[in-house]
C-alpha cells in the first residue's frame, strides 16, 4: 500500500473548491522521500526553507546558540515569504 493513500486531503479545496497556501507540502514530502527533489520544489517552492526552519528549531532545542531566535525569526520570514509568493505565482 502506497503512502500517498494516507494523505489528508486539502480542506479549502475540498470545501471551497481552491488550494490553500499549504496545498503541495505533503506531496512534496513525499517526493524527497523518494529521492525527486527538483520534483519537490516545483510541486511545493517553501518544502526546503520549512525543512531548514524545522531542523534549526530541532538543534537549537539542545543546543542554544547566542542569537538563535534571531536566526529561527530570519528562517520563518524566509519561509513566509516563499510561502506568499509562491501561491501568488501559481495562481496568476
Amino acid at each position: 500500500m502506497s503512502l500517498e493513500n494516507y494523505m489528508l486531503p486539502c480542506l479549502s479545496k475540498t470545501l471551497f473548491g481552491f488550494e490553500c497556501m499549504g496545498c503541495g507540502f505533503q506531496r512534496s514530502l513525499l517526493l524527497i522521500w523518494k529521492g525527486q527533489f527538483i520534483e519537490a520544489f516545483y510541486m511545493y517552492a517553501a518544502i526546503y526553507p520549512l525543512l531548514v526552519l524545522s531542523a534549526y528549531i530541532i538543534i537549537t532545542r539542545f543546543y542554544k546558540f547566542k542569537n538563535y531566535k534571531k536566526g529561527i525569526n530570519l528562517m520563518s520570514i524566509l519561509s513566509i515569504t516563499t510561502i506568499i509568493l509562491s501561491y501568488t505565482i501559481k495562481h496568476l
